[in-house]
């Protein structure tokens, strides 16, 4: 098995490296434009398998995509990340233009391969890569949800005292500050989060899970990129190894929860075909409320992409 993570920054050469260290792929391709930046990405992770006891080869190129040839996955993070003050939707125009660069060439070199993104502003240059790859939406999707469950269930763990491992939690909706955390679908070792942690801090707990990725963005004035690479590897894995996970995942939706010809989180099942199965939850008026207005600016941003001129 093989396969291609698309911008050797921080985000993708951290993904490379976790998938290297999972051990179940022949090879991982780390393509960058930037030269001897995959290279030498590629040469550290493999150096370190003597030592971490794994026989992935990660081989770094230079804008060589007859390299990332025969894919069964391919992740892409290119893309500007954000700097302080920067919202998402201030990337589209740039980003839109190096999703579809890409999506255009690994998909010439690997037709069949299974395309995850995770460039931001992420549902929208999801559906920048769905307009170009022109292959079935259930082999195109997003990473987000999961990203953004494991820094609510991270929260959920400190103000518990309890391991991250032991919570379940489900999001939903687009990758930003609309985003639709779901207290009554989250539980600790089967037990109802509103029985362990009082309404005021769950709900302090959702806000700072929304503004997530720019709390991370004022600390280090960049994106974040182990949660961000690791989440993106284990969608990888979900699929190479057909696990049938349950995870939210940016979907194209055809009417599910009422909504239509829209990338947006929802929960999926994972496996070999990739998205297997939409799962629609029964939300409550609220729930579907506050999905309602995700969507809404997630469209918003969609027609931007529409009506340019270059990105599909």
């Amino acid at each position: 098995m093989k396969v291609t993570v698309v911008g050797a920054g921080n985000v993708g050469a951290t993904c490379a490296n976790v998938l290297a260290h999972r051990d179940f792929l022949q090879e991982v391709v780390l393509l960058d434009i930037k030269e001897g930046t995959a290279e030498g990405k590629a040469l550290d992770t493999w150096q370190q398998a003597p030592i971490d006891y794994y026989s992935t080869k990660v081989t770094g190129v230079t804008n060589d995509y007859t390299k990332t040839a025969n894919s069964d996955v391919v992740v892409i993070t290119s893309g500007l990340p954000r700097k302080p003050g920067m919202s998402r939707d201030d990337l589209i125009s740039t980003n839109a233009n190096i999703v579809k660069s890409v999506t255009e060439n690994v998909t010439k070199h690997s037709p069949n391969a299974i395309i995850i993104v995770v460039s931001n502003p992420l549902d929208v240059m999801t559906y920048c890569a769905y307009l170009n790859a022109k292959k079935d939406s259930s082999k195109v999707f997003g990473m987000a949800g999961i990203l953004d469950t494991a820094r609510y269930r991270a929260f959920l763990a400190d103000e518990i005292g309890c391991s991250p491992k032991d919570i379940q939690a489900i999001l939903m909706g687009g990758h930003g500050d609309t985003m639709v955390p779901l207290p009554r679908y989250t539980t600790v070792s089967g037990i109802p989060v509103t029985e362990l942690v009082a309404a005021d801090k769950l709900e302090a707990i959702i806000q700072r899970t929304k503004v997530g990725g720019g709390e991370i963005v004022n600390l280090l004035g960049t994106s974040a990129w182990y949660a961000p690479g690791a989440a993106a590897a284990q969608m990888v894995e979900a699929i190479l190894k057909d696990e049938k996970r349950i995870f939210p995942v940016c979907a194209w939706l055809t009417g599910e929860y009422g909504l239509k010809d829209i990338y947006l989180g929802v929960p999926v099942v994972l496996g070999k075909n990739g998205i297997e199965k939409i799962i629609e939850l029964q939300l409550n008026a609220d729930e579907q409320a506050l999905l309602n207005t995700s969507a809404t600016h997630v469209k918003e941003v969609m027609d931007v992409l529409d009506n340019m001129k270059t990105p599909a």
